[in-house]
């Protein structure tokens, strides 16, 4: 499971719930995505402009769900994930 949210100090964080989650396909797609491990909050980060993150966190939240994990994540990250 993971959590995925925009971050103002961080542009988009993608936190693992357990080191479980932290498979080598996982991690190979959060880096292939420009995310970085931060070990002072346990997560995946990503600096990205304000204007970009809820869109940014909705397509990693897509891809995280399509390796298999449970994510969850604002309501404004979540409704940008359907087509308008």
């Amino acid at each position: 499971m993971y959590l995925v949210t925009p971050d103002p100090d961080h542009g988009v964080v993608a936190a693992p719930r357990a080191p479980e989650d932290l498979t080598a396909e996982t991690e190979q797609a959060l880096t292939a995505r420009g995310f970085t491990w931060h070990n002072d909050i346990e997560a995946y980060v990503r600096p990205t402009p304000a204007d970009e993150a809820t869109s940014t966190a909705a397509a990693v939240c897509a891809e995280l769900r399509t390796l298999g994990h449970y994510v969850i994540t604002p309501a404004a990250v979540a409704l940008a994930q359907f087509p308008t």
